[in-house]
């Protein structure tokens, strides 16, 4: 049978989707069905595999009503995004500026910066952050204190900080102790905005030094607005990477139920916690895009 070269290229498109199709039918969807079934059973395990009986909304008012720790798990969760995800899109932006320019060393720069992306494995975030326990190193307390963050607690009160306002001197220790944390999260946001930066016209540019405009009126008039929709793009990012990190309180309570072959209530936590994540990711996409700037043509 002879087919023209339009199907057979549409043949191969089909042949190289459906294996993306195969592969997240049998590992992505049927869990995700099986974890909302699971959610609503009081599940054991039993000699012939996993059994259970239909319990209705009880793994959800355990999660909520029951559990010692989920909701203050969630709070500090939530807590932690909200004021990790402005400073890691701030410094994201400011490196990706300075990036962008032209300086020697540029290439081994954009490589430092991007590098974390690459090696981003616990052992070594461990010892960066100064979590040295986790590491299995006996000799911890002869570390390197370059990455010591307790410093700056004791720099506070020797400025006195401590003394003029507490909450300020909380919010500067947390934000010193979490750098390392803010910049090791940073390296695709980094990448975004550097892609957005480097599509603004050269044109641009010289049209805004002709009419005298300064580096700063050109940020805000030119840059900002141009990289606006990049911003929309790795806020949601950094949402979605901060919640699902498999670090952080909840996702660690979820997989400890599971290792207790509590199956039921760690699928109920997990969904909730899933509607939670997309409330808060459609909240941020409908505040951010009113103030995205979208070319018309």
């Amino acid at each position: 049978m002879k087919i023209s070269f339009q199907k057979r290229k549409n043949l191969y498109g089909y042949g190289f989707v459906s294996v993306w199709f195969i592969g997240a039918l049998i590992f992505f969807i049927i869990p995700l069905v099986q974890s909302f079934i699971y959610s609503f059973y009081d599940l054991r395990l039993d000699a012939g595999g996993m059994m259970g009986e239909f319990a209705g909304l009880d793994k959800y008012n355990y999660a909520l009503n029951e559990d010692p720790n989920y909701r203050s798990y969630l709070v500090n969760v939530l807590r932690a995004t909200l004021w990790k995800t402005p400073l890691i899109m701030i410094f994201s932006l400011f490196i990706a500026l300075l990036l962008c320019q032209k300086f020697r060393g540029r290439t081994a720069a954009r490589a430092a910066f991007f590098l974390p992306v690459i090696i981003a494995t616990g052992p070594v975030f461990n010892i960066i952050s100064g979590n040295m326990a986790t590491t299995g190193n006996g000799g911890a307390d002869r570390f390197s204190t370059t990455f010591s963050v307790d410093l700056v607690e004791e720099l506070m009160e020797l400025l006195g900080i401590n003394s003029i306002s507490y909450q300020l001197a909380v919010w500067f220790e947390t934000a010193a102790n979490d750098i390392f944390s803010v910049v090791w999260s940073a390296g695709i946001q980094i990448l975004m905005f550097m892609a957005a930066l480097q599509n603004i016209p050269v044109s641009a540019k010289e049209a805004a030094q002709i009419e005298g405009a300064t580096e700063w009126e050109y940020f805000w008039k030119v840059t900002l607005p141009s990289v606006s929709p990049m911003i929309l793009a790795c806020f949601i990012f950094t949402v979605i990477d901060s919640f699902t990190d498999p670090s952080n309180q909840v996702m660690r309570r979820i997989a400890d139920l599971q290792m207790d072959w509590k199956y039921g209530e760690a699928s109920a936590m997990a969904w909730i916690y899933f509607a939670i994540v997309m409330a808060a990711v459609g909240i941020i996409t409908a505040v951010i895009n009113k103030f995205v700037y979208y070319e018309v043509e």
